[in-house]
């Protein structure tokens, strides 16, 4: 396990990539173009990235993207 501090600042940029990231991956699971297995990774990279956002966000801003994880099967 690594710990990190963080300012005030630093905090918002990171929950604001890792919001962009999510929704990024969140619009190539519904790309219609993209494999199976091309989905499935980045399902399992999603799942990896919220649970880094879960220990940031608001649980109103947790489940927007909780729901990403329902869809993706």
């Amino acid at each position: 396990m690594l710990g990190m501090m963080f300012t005030d600042k630093e905090c918002k940029e990171l929950d604001y990539l890792l919001r962009k990231e999510m929704d990024e991956m969140l619009l190539d699971m519904a790309d219609r173009r993209l494999d199976r297995p091309v989905k499935e990774a980045i399902s399992k990279r999603y799942r990896i990235i919220f649970r880094m956002y879960a220990r940031i966000a608001p649980p109103r801003e947790l489940s927007r993207y909780a729901l990403g994880l329902k869809s993706q099967h």
